[in-house]
């Protein structure tokens, strides 16, 4: 087991790439994991009306991304809930600057990353799921009409309620973000592959590819599970 604390995590990926269906099969197998996603926190701020859900509302719409200060707040409030416990990020950071902004926080508190994951999916499969993905806005399950159907079309699993596709799920929005997401990801990468980081302790840098989730799966896992997981 790596580590005496538990495993604080990011998993990075295009949008489409996965990062919410692998994260939920991870708490499956470790339910002490608390995964966080940026986009879910963003689109509660949405539901709610305040005032980062209004400026996060058309950003979204645009393809574009948040402040780095803002999604740094939005992020954090969600960790310090979680700080006893295990936890990954997902879809978080998506820029330099919030990746320095991340680490600086963790380090200030004295508990690093201990592992950062890359989903490496050919656009054009991203592309495929994108245009098929249905949402249940309140909790965030995710579904596909060609691989991870409803039991009823158009209605959640759980409560029965409609399901709706994100307003920036189309060709247009995707290629928008899509090119945004490899122009300040690959940054990122190369941050967290550099044996010169300036951090007491540079997390583990894991590269896994493949076209579906069940193809990364178990690369995840093999990788995940040598963290302390409660």
């Amino acid at each position: 087991m790596a580590g005496r604390s538990p495993l604080r995590a990011l998993i990075i990926g295009s949008p489409g790439s996965g990062k919410g269906t692998l994260s939920g099969r991870l708490v499956e197998h470790a339910p002490a994991l608390k995964t966080f996603s940026a986009g879910d926190s963003l689109r509660s701020h949405i539901r709610r009306k305040t005032e980062v859900g209004r400026q996060a509302e058309n950003v979204i719409k645009d393809g574009g991304l948040m402040p780095d200060q803002t999604m740094m707040d939005v992020i954090w409030s969600d960790l310090k809930a979680a700080r006893n416990g295990p936890w990954m990020l997902d879809g978080y950071p998506r820029t330099i600057g919030q990746a320095k902004l991340l680490d600086s926080t963790l380090e200030q508190e004295g508990d690093p990353l201990d592992l950062v994951i890359n989903l490496d999916v050919p656009p054009d499969v991203v592309l495929a799921r994108i245009l098929d993905r249905w949402v249940h806005p309140a909790s965030g399950r995710v579904y596909n009409t060609n691989f991870n159907k409803p039991l009823k079309e158009g209605l959640d699993d759980i409560t029965g309620e409609p399901l709706e596709q994100r307003p920036d799920d189309n060709v247009d929005a995707f290629a928008t973000r899509l090119a945004t997401h490899h122009r300040e990801v690959a940054p990122i990468l190369d941050y967290y592959r550099s044996p010169t980081m300036s951090l007491s302790r540079p997390p583990l840098f894991a590269n896994l590819k493949g076209n579906t989730s069940a193809e990364i799966w178990p690369q995840l896992w093999e990788v995940v599970k040598k963290f302390r997981l409660e």
